[in-house]
């Protein structure tokens, strides 16, 4: 499914008033992996190497803890208002931990975000990873990384985090750092303070017309660090949210980004195999490194078709290698009759890579290259939305994350439900005080009304 990004779907970009009118998804689907085959099927992005409705029933949920951030970045996804939001209470916090897992089930992946996350109260940090992690999910957490010192990594490893993403790029406008290769030593600090945790490490990469060129060798400094970082996602930028950054230029769509991290492993991968959500949205590559040198893991797909089917219920924990290992072997052990050709493409890769092996002492690390395509708020594809493999809890229930930072406001500006010792009570976003239900602020207290 070789499909180049398009300005507008076959199904046509929703109108301003979709978009005023959309609504979280509010009751679960009693079969959530049925569901998102339904919705692969309907938007025709359904085939064999498709992992939404095969491996999950969503790429992952983001849970916004906290509007408020400690940068200012040129493509903020915020809006004006965010930084006026006092945070949600912890306990609708955890209320929206149960609500993802009543919608999407165990295993489903929960990016803990805000604004930053570190900015939350430590101590409600931890105990919501914690709260994540008891259900059976894998949270992560994605952060600029200035608050997110080796402590706390280590405190939120022990209570359960999966992932942390590191967000570095210049649109953060960093002092001390004048272009995006400079940007590498602040990368190398984070990696250190990860460094042996059992955690994996992400970074994310916005791509703009001003550090586009350097993406080549951002991409290097990440394979030349692959023995701790396991994935790098770069995201073209969006016209949406608060950041003055309007339109990327006509060059930057995924096929370029595609080509600039092709230059930075000096190899072609194969970006068209595994299949995450809409084609226009998404595209994952995943490689081999060893001696410094990139091979490509997904380059025969109907080998990959039938591994998939061969090991979908299988976990694999990105904490862990060997764990992860061994349960990939015993889902492929189940499947004999795939022996043979798994072989034969392993005894490839082998002999391809032997020098390298050989000069590496037998040291192989996997890196995953994601690229991200968010949507113009002002032209939001409907087929895209309904295909959405990453979603944002609300409190009424998940909805597309493209979906959300078009009408952000309309979220974190809306009183919050609250059960409280005298009752209904609803929390206003910008007072951060509890009202009787029903009962509204004077104005200028809170100009949000309840929905």
């Amino acid at each position: 499914m070789n499909v180049e990004p398009a300005s507008q779907s076959p199904g046509g970009c929703l109108t301003e008033g979709e978009i005023r009118l959309a609504r979280a998804e509010t009751k679960p689907t009693p079969h959530p992996m049925a569901a998102a085959r339904d919705r692969m099927r309907a938007t025709v992005q359904w085939d064999k190497c498709q992992f939404m409705g095969r491996r999950w029933p969503i790429g992952c949920v983001a849970l916004e803890i906290t509007q408020r951030c400690n940068l200012d970045c040129t493509a903020c996804y915020l809006s004006e208002h965010s930084e006026a939001v006092k945070d949600v209470p912890l306990s609708e916090i955890l209320r929206r931990v149960d609500m993802i897992h009543a919608h999407y089930g165990p295993g489903t992946g929960v990016q803990i975000t805000g604004g930053d996350p570190t900015l939350r109260k430590r101590i409600e940090l931890i105990e919501i990873v914690r709260a994540v992690a008891q259900k059976g999910m894998q949270p992560a957490l994605f952060t600029n990384g200035i608050r997110a010192k080796r402590g706390l990594l280590a405190d939120l490893a022990e209570a359960g985090l999966v992932d942390v993403a590191f967000h570095v790029d210049m649109t953060q406008k960093r002092r001390g750092y004048d272009s995006e290769l400079a940007l590498n030593d602040l990368r190398s600090e984070y990696i250190e303070r990860a460094r042996g945790l059992r955690i994996a490490v992400m970074f994310n990469t916005t791509v703009t017309d001003e550090n586009f060129d350097a993406i080549p060798d951002v991409v290097a400094f990440f394979v030349r660090h692959s023995d701790v970082v396991r994935l790098c996602s770069f995201q073209p930028q969006a016209d949406t949210g608060r950041g003055s950054l309007v339109r990327r230029g006509d060059s930057i769509t995924m096929k370029t980004v595609q080509r600039q991290i092709e230059r930075g492993t000096n190899t072609a991968l194969s970006f068209d195999t595994a299949h995450i959500g809409h084609a226009r949205c998404n595209r994952y590559a995943m490689a081999a490194v060893t001696n410094g040198r990139i091979y490509d893991l997904l380059d025969d797909e109907p080998l990959f078709q039938d591994v998939l089917a061969a090991t979908r219920d299988r976990v694999f924990d990105r904490r862990d290698k060997a764990s992860a290992v061994r349960s990939f072997l015993a889902g492929l052990g189940r499947h004999p009759e795939l022996w043979p050709r798994a072989a034969a493409w392993l005894g490839r890769k082998l002999r391809l890579a032997r020098a390298d092996l050989v000069a590496a002492r037998g040291r192989v690390h996997k890196l995953s290259f994601f690229i991200h395509s968010f949507m113009d708020a002002c032209a939001l594809e409907k087929e895209r939305i309904k295909a959405c493999s990453f979603m944002v809890a609300t409190q009424d229930g998940p909805i597309s994350m493209c979906l959300h930072n078009a009408k952000r406001d309309a979220f974190i500006l809306s009183p919050v439900r609250m059960r409280t010792a005298a009752g209904d009570g609803l929390w206003h976003p910008l007072t951060g005080k509890i009202t009787q239900a029903g009962v509204v602020p004077a104005q200028g207290q809170d100009g949000a009304r309840s929905r």
